[in-house]
C-alpha cells in the first residue's frame, strides 16, 4: 500500500520510476498525480542532482519517517524506502537501497562484519563500490542450511561486490555441546578469524523474526532445541543468531553456549552497526533491536516505520491525508467512561463459561471429550476410513472455530484462552477422536504459540501411531509481504480453508490429497481487515488502544493488534476500493473467474454496514467480470467486541468450487 510522502515527492517519484522500474503512468496512480506532474517531478529531479544515475541514498534519510526515527531512537543515520503497491518484493527494494547505501558508506581499509539471510544476499546483490584494501569477515559461522543467503554465501558475495579479502569463520554456527564449542574455539584457525572479527569498525545485518519462516527457523537452529525456551522468555526477534526479548534485553538459553559467532556485546561495540530489515511481522523483532541499542543505522521501508513509531507512541511532526498511527495527540476520550460494560460474572472464567453456554446451545452439533470443555468433537463428523480433521485456536473468536465443526466439516476443535493457543493436551484428544485410522489433518491459524503447541501434540499423536500432517492458514495479506506468504497470519479466510478441508476429508480423500487440497485453498485466499474501534478484553474492559475519532486502523488482526496503517475515516466504498486494490494485486482475477466473498464482522459491526461493504465488493468484481459463486456476510471470525470488518475472496477453480458446495452442518455454516 503506498504512503503519499507530500514532504518529497521528488524522492517518491524517483525510486518508483528509476529503482522499480515503473512507467509514469504507473507511478501517476501510485502517487494519485497526474501523469504531467510525474513528468515534472522527474525532470527537475535530475536539474536539481537528486538524481543521476541512482537516487541518492540521503535523499531517502530526508523523509520525515527517517528524520523521525532517527531521533526517536538517537541512530546516525535512517533510511526509509517509500512503500508502493507490493508488486516488487520488499526485500528487493530494501536491498536496493541497502546496497546504494552500503556503497557509499564503506571505505577503503574497513573490516565489515556481515550476518546473513534473505535481505542482506539482496544489499550484496546491489552493492557495488570502488574502495581497496576492504575486508569482509563472517559475523557468525556456517549453517547445514541448502538456501542461497548462509553465512557463507552472503559474506562471498559482499566480498565480491566490494573486490575485498573474506574471511570466513570455518566452524558450525551451531555445535552439540559448549565443550564442543569451546575445543573449535581453541583451533588457532578460528582463533585468527575471530581476531579479525573484533577488528571490525562496521556491521551488516538482518533482523529475524521468530515466525515458522524466519531465517533463524531455515537455518537449523531450533532442530534440537524447542523454540518454547525462548518464546517463554519473551523473546521476539534475533540478531546474528542471538535473541532479543521486547525491551532489547538479551535472552538466555539453551543455544547461547553452543553458538559459534559474534556476540551481543562485541556487535555493539563496533562504531557503525546497519540493519536492514521491513515488514509488518518484524516491527517487535527491529523494535527490540533499536530499545537496545544495536542499530546505528535502520534502513526499512515506509510501512514498517510508521509501525514501530506507532508502537513508541510516536507521530511524524506533519499532517498528511494518510499518516502513521499514533496516541500522542491530546485525545479526545473514546468513551465518557473508565470501563466497556459487558455481560459478565467473573472475568477469569469468562471462556469456561462461554463454553458451558455453547456446549449446551449446540448439543446437536457438538459434545465435549472425555468431559473437557476445551476438547469438542463433532456427533456427526469422526468415522472410521476417513481422514480425520483437527482446528482450534483462542477464544474471542466466536463463532471460529467451534462453528466449523460438524458433518462435513471439521471432526475436533480444541480451544485455548482469549487470543491465546490451546495447550498440547486438548488438541492430542482431539486428534484421538478424530482419528479414523487414515491420519489426522491438523488445520490452524500461523501463530508462534499454536504452531508450537500443535507440533507438540502432532508429535505425541505420532507417538501413538496416529500419522498427522499440518496446514498453517495463512490469507491476512496486510501482516508480510507477497514474498513472505508463509509468514502471513491466519485470519478471517480459515472460514473457506477449513471449509474446503471438510469437504476433501468427507469425500475420502487420503492423508496427502487433504493436505494438498487445504494448501491449495490457503494459496488462493486473501484477506484484508479494517478497524473503527479498537476491542476490550474481559479481564481490563479498556480498548486495547485509541483510535482518534476520525481515524480508522487498516490491516487488523484478530488478537486486539493495531492495523499496518492509520489514515483518516473515509467513505465505505473507498474503504472497500483500497482493500480490493491489495487483493486484485495478488489474486490477478481474469474476466469469467469465479470467486467466493466473505464480508465478516470483527464484533462490533452490524449487519447493515456489512451488507454496504459487500455491494461495493460485488461492484468491484463485476468491473473485472469475476462472478460471485458464494457468498457470506455476518459474523464468522471476531476479535471480541472490536468494531470493524474483513473482507475475504478465495479465488476458486473447478476443484475448489466442487468442494465448497459439498453439503455439511456445522454451528456457523451450513451447506444442504
Amino acid at each position: 500500500m503506498p504512503l503519499r510522502f507530500g514532504d518529497d515527492p521528488y524522492v517518491w517519484a524517483c525510486w518508483l520510476y528509476y529503482e522499480d522500474g515503473r512507467t509514469q503512468s504507473d507511478i501517476a496512480q501510485i502517487m494519485g498525480i497526474s501523469r504531467a506532474t510525474v513528468n515534472t517531478y522527474l525532470a527537475d529531479a535530475r536539474d536539481r542532482g537528486i538524481v543521476n544515475i541512482s537516487l541518492e541514498p540521503e535523499r531517502l534519510g530526508s523523509l520525515l519517517l527517517a528524520k523521525e526515527l532517527k531521533r526517536h531512537f538517537g541512530l546516525n543515520d535512517c533510511l526509509v524506502v517509500p512503500s508502493d503497491d507490493g508488486a516488487r518484493p520488499l526485500i528487493d527494494r530494501l536491498g536496493a537501497a541497502g546496497g546504494q547505501a552500503l556503497s557509499r558508506m564503506i571505505r577503503s581499509g574497513d573490516t565489515l562484519a556481515v550476518a546473513w539471510g534473505r535481505t542482506v544476499m539482496a544489499i550484496a546483490e546491489h552493492t557495488s563500490a570502488s574502495v581497496q584494501d576492504v575486508t569482509v569477515v563472517q559475523a557468525t559461522g556456517g549453517t547445514r542450511a541448502n538456501f542461497a543467503y548462509t553465512p557463507e554465501h552472503c559474506a562471498a558475495a559482499l566480498a565480491r561486490a566490494v573486490k575485498g579479502r573474506l574471511v570466513n569463520i570455518t566452524a558450525p554456527a551451531l555445535v552439540n555441546s559448549r565443550q564442543a564449542r569451546d575445543i573449535i574455539m581453541q583451533e588457532p584457525l578460528v582463533e585468527d578469524q575471530f581476531e579479525v572479527l573484533q577488528q571490525a569498525n562496521k556491521a551488516l545485518f538482518g533482523i529475524a523474526s521468530l515466525r515458522p519462516n524466519s531465517t533463524i527457523h531455515t537455518s537449523g537452529f531450533f532442530e534440537s532445541v524447542a523454540i518454547q525456551e525462548y518464546l517463554s522468555k519473551n523473546a521476539v526477534g534475533v540478531v546474528a543468531g542471538r535473541f532479543l526479548d521486547g525491551q532489547g534485553t538479551p535472552v538466555k538459553g539453551p543455544l547461547d553456549e553452543r553458538t559459534i559467532g559474534i556476540d551481543l556485546d562485541t556487535l555493539k561495540a563496533i562504531d557503525m552497526r546497519i540493519a536492514v530489515a521491513g515488514g509488518y511481522d518484524k516491527v517487535p523483532a527491529i523494535l527490540a533491536a533499536l530499545r537496545g541499542g544495536y542499530v546505528t543505522i535502520l534502513i526499512t521501508d515506509a510501512a514498517t516505520g510508521s509501525a514501530i513509531l506507532s508502537a513508541e507512541d510516536v507521530r511524524p511532526n506533519v499532517t498528511r491525508p494518510l499518516r502513521t498511527r499514533s496516541q500522542d495527540e491530546v485525545a479526545q476520550p473514546l468513551r465518557t467512561r473508565n470501563f466497556v460494560k459487558k455481560f459478565l460474572n467473573d472475568a477469569d472464567e469468562v471462556v469456561e463459561e462461554m463454553l458451558e453456554g455453547l456446549i449446551e446451545a449446540h448439543s446437536s452439533h457438538l459434545s465435549p471429550i472425555n468431559g473437557s470443555q476445551r476438547a469438542l468433537m463433532a456427533r456427526n463428523g469422526p468415522r472410521p476410513g476417513k481422514v480425520g480433521l483437527v482446528i482450534g485456536g483462542g477464544s474471542g473468536h466466536e463463532p471460529c472455530f467451534f462453528g466449523y465443526v460438524g458433518q462435513g466439516l471439521a471432526d475436533a476443535v480444541a480451544v485455548g484462552n482469549v487470543f491465546s493457543s490451546p495447550p498440547p493436551g486438548p488438541i492430542l484428544e482431539c486428534a484421538r477422536a478424530a482419528s479414523g485410522g487414515e491420519g489426522v489433518l491438523f488445520v490452524y491459524g500461523n501463530y508462534a504459540g499454536d504452531v508450537m503447541n500443535f507440533e507438540m501434540a502432532a508429535e505425541m499423536a505420532q507417538v501413538e501411531g496416529i500419522k498427522v500432517r499440518t496446514v498453517l492458514t495463512t490469507d491476512d495479506i496486510a501482516s508480510s509481504s507477497l514474498e513472505d506468504r508463509e509468514g502471513r497470519r491466519g485470519v478471517a479466510g480459515n472460514f473457506f480453508i477449513f471449509k474446503i478441508a471438510g469437504a476433501a476429508c468427507d469425500r475420502g480423500l487420503n492423508l496427502y490429497e487433504c493436505e494438498a487440497m487445504t494448501r491449495h485453498a490457503n494459496d488462493r485466499t486473501f484477506t484484508m481487515g479494517v478497524a473503527l474501534e479498537s476491542c476490550s478484553l474481559p479481564q481490563t474492559r479498556r480498548p486495547s488502544f485509541d483510535i482518534g475519532p476520525d481515524d480508522i486502523e487498516i490491516g487488523m488482526g484478530i488478537h486486539g493488534e493495531r492495523g499496518v496503517i492509520r489514515q483518516e475515516l473515509a467513505p465505505a466504498d473507498a474503504i472497500v476500493d483500497r482493500i480490493m486494490d491489495q487483493i486484485f494485486v495478488e489474486m490477478k482475477p481474469a474476466k469469467g473467474d469465479s470467486v467466493a466473498v466473505l464480508v465478516n464482522s470483527f464484533g462490533g459491526t452490524p449487519l447493515m454496514e456489512l451488507y454496504i461493504i459487500y455491494r461495493r465488493v460485488r461492484q468491484r468484481l463485476a468491473a473485472r467480470g469475476v462472478r460471485i459463486e458464494a457468498n457470506w456476510i455476518g459474523h464468522y471470525c471476531t476479535s471480541l467486541d472490536m468494531v470493524g470488518a474483513s473482507i475475504s475472496i478465495m479465488h476458486l477453480d473447478n476443484q475448489l468450487t466442487e468442494l465448497l458446495r459439498h453439503p455439511c452442518d456445522g454451528v456457523a455454516i451450513n451447506i444442504a
